[in-house]
């Protein structure tokens, strides 16, 4: 049996009571409450940063692909929809779905106000189970199969403004000569809380009544949402279709177009770092205290172990096998105390948090497993590489000193 384990564990043993059992308390605590606070705070962001994205993606897909053009008019120049990513998307791998879309910006009127949008229309190939999330009330349109559906959605901001309800009617009035107006039947509310982008103008309804405004023919659009199978290839299956397609067309990645959104979440990962390098160093500087103070308690035990022989090595070694069964005790804690907490936020949903702050409703939980193991890891490393110092005060102890130590 390894010698220096033995005796950390007889020592261990020993200190169940009294004043040294309130120090290996307090070290167990320390590194638990430092771990939890680090679990809770990553899951969090995470939770924040995907799903501010998938609000995003949700209503714009990850690529989009229109004509070139040197104006900032929300609405596109119209493009044909017959390019191979759209017909045969299964041969592209990572590309998961691609949908058609048109924008055309006007007015909005009901009996008691008006108010500037822009219609986003949409249609058949639209995947309306990414965009369930954002639905509150209501259902999605419904496309006919010949023609064009009277029918559009509202978020609730612009639903709120001109005081419209599920099977209201609003006339929208566009912008073009001659001017044209629709009657239009509200079948659903929408919300994805990021008012500044999409909430406060978008009213999403039929590609095909827009491409009837425009006289445009069947297989025209104003451009493609491509969605992905996983966000890390956005730029690879961006720079796949972009060698597809022809020299008129323009590919660009959603992170791109709404980038300062993506900056501002990328901004949060050097916050909880920092926060996590405070934290780990509390815990340091927790842990060199409390071996110390373990170290003067044993000082007539080190002087007794050398006096029979015993090399500084093997004393070490005793009291980083002790600090390592607090580490242990610590991560376990900490582990259930992070982990429990962040379940009973994801479950329950107890902490709520005002939509138009945070643009979401309630403080959200990411379980990204391998963000939690990286944090123990890191944890466990740290804490026992900083062990090795105060241990090192053992080979400074003469024993002649150290067993008449009172």
């Amino acid at each position: 049996m390894n010698l220096s384990y033995f005796i950390s564990k007889r020592i261990s043993k020993q200190t169940r009571e009294g004043f040294a059992a309130t120090i290996h308390k307090i070290a167990v605590a320390s590194i638990g409450i430092g771990l939890a606070a680090s679990i809770v705070s990553f899951l969090i962001m995470r939770g924040f940063q995907d799903t501010v994205k998938n609000k995003i993606y949700s209503f714009s897909g990850h690529l989009n692909i229109t004509r070139f053009t040197m104006n900032n008019s929300m609405e596109e120049t119209p493009m044909f929809t017959d390019v191979d990513v759209f017909n045969n998307p299964q041969n592209y791998p990572g590309v998961r779905h691609v949908q058609e879309i048109a924008h055309k910006a006007g007015l909005i009127k009901t009996d008691d106000e008006v108010l500037g949008v822009v219609l986003k229309g949409v249609g058949k190939s639209y995947d309306t189970t990414m965009f369930q999330s954002n639905m509150i009330t209501g259902r999605f349109i419904h496309f006919p199969d010949s023609g064009y559906a009277n029918e559009v959605m509202l978020s609730r901001i612009i639903a709120n403004k001109i005081r419209a309800n599920v099977d209201d009617q609003v006339v929208i009035h566009f912008f073009q000569n001659p001017p044209r107006f629709r009657r239009l039947k509200v079948v659903g509310i929408y919300e994805t809380n990021l008012s500044e982008y999409f909430d406060s103008k978008m009213v999403i309804g039929d590609i095909h009544m827009i491409a009837r405004l425009n006289d445009w023919a069947d297989s025209v659009a104003g451009g493609l949402e491509v969605f992905v199978t996983n966000v890390n290839l956005i730029d690879q299956v961006g720079y796949k279709i972009g060698e597809t397609i022809d020299f008129d067309l323009n590919i660009v990645s959603v992170n791109d177009k709404y980038i300062q959104i993506f900056e501002w979440l990328d901004l949060l990962n050097r916050q909880v770092n920092i926060l996590l390098g405070v934290i780990l160093a509390v815990v340091c500087v927790n842990m060199i205290s409390i071996i110390l103070i373990l170290v003067m308690e044993r000082t007539q035990m080190i002087g007794m172990l050398k006096a029979l022989g015993a090399q500084d090595k093997l004393i070490r070694s005793v009291f980083i096998y002790n600090g390592l069964g607090l580490i242990v005790k610590g991560l376990i804690a900490g582990n259930l105390i992070g982990l429990g907490l962040c379940f009973i936020q994801d479950q329950f949903k107890l902490i709520r948090l005002n939509p138009q702050d945070y643009y979401m409703s309630f403080v959200p939980i990411s379980w990204h497993w391998e963000m939690v193991l990286i944090l123990n890891l890191l944890t466990f490393l740290i804490v026992t590489v900083v062990l090795l110092l105060p241990t090192a005060i053992i080979a400074s102890i003469t024993p002649i000193r150290a067993i008449r130590f009172d």
